[in-house]
């Protein structure tokens, strides 16, 4: 017998706008350890990252299979500094690397989950397309039009409560909307989150992954209920439905 899901087993984890870049052998700076990675991003102190070399070689002291984490971050100069670890000593580049066929990557790597989510919403429409002709053999009942389904479309939402905390990720989410550059936010909405050593186990969970353009926020502030903040967002492309437990 089917059993009918709770809305407890739901979540929302999300990947911040703004969080992906490009750069070359020119922008690296061993003497400061830096690269310019791209201004006016939305990487934050600890975020972790991951590199791709790009058919090239990475700079000495990056690998394309090891995560680092942002030391330190310049929104106007583009500049980042990196560590192994959360919060540890800076990152040791020691060579540019060498450039390959198209740019080195950086981009934000995991997920992460939006702790102090009310609820979420997503929904799927098909464009109708009119098909109906004229000229055919009336009967005693009315013509009726025709159609055809078109091309579909997609918009979601997710109720956030605002807190004092401005360094988690609702706080980001919130503050993604505004963000000049919003390219890479992503979504990961769960129905059904199954967890294995905390994260979901996508083998087991159900959910809905989209790239997508946020387009709103509307803040709610009344004396009888908590403060939200309701967060609107379209897909860019199309979702990736996984509704079925392997």
């Amino acid at each position: 017998m089917a059993t009918v899901l709770s809305g407890t087993s739901g979540a929302l984890y999300y990947k911040p706008a703004g969080t992906s870049g490009t750069f070359k052998a020119a922008d690296v700076t061993n003497a400061s350890n830096s690269i310019n990675v791209g201004t006016f991003l939305n990487f934050k102190v600890d975020d972790k990252v991951s590199f791709t070399a790009g058919g090239g070689t990475l700079p000495a002291g990056l690998s394309a299979s090891t995560d680092v984490f942002i030391k330190t971050y310049t929104a106007s100069t583009g500049v980042a500094t990196f560590s192994a670890t959360a919060g540890g000593t800076e990152l040791s580049i020691t060579d540019d690397g060498t450039d390959g066929t198209s740019d080195f990557t950086i981009k934000f790597t995991d997920f992460q989950s939006v702790a102090n989510v009310r609820s979420w919403s997503f929904e799927v429409t098909r464009e109708e397309i009119d098909t109906t002709s004229i000229g055919g053999t009336l009967g005693q009942t009315a013509p009726f039009r025709t159609f055809i389904s078109g091309f579909a479309d997609g918009s979601g939402s997710a109720e956030v409560y605002f807190t004092d905390d401005d360094t988690g990720i609702s706080a980001r989410l919130i503050e993604d909307v505004t963000q000049r550059k919003q390219a890479g936010a992503t979504f990961k909405l769960y129905m059904d989150t199954v967890l294995s050593s905390g994260t979901p186990d996508d083998t087991k969970s159900r959910s809905i992954e989209l790239e997508a353009v946020l387009t709103s926020a509307s803040f709610s502030v009344t004396p009888d209920d908590a403060q939200t903040v309701s967060v609107s967002f379209r897909p860019t492309s199309a979702p990736t439905f996984d509704f079925s437990k392997s």
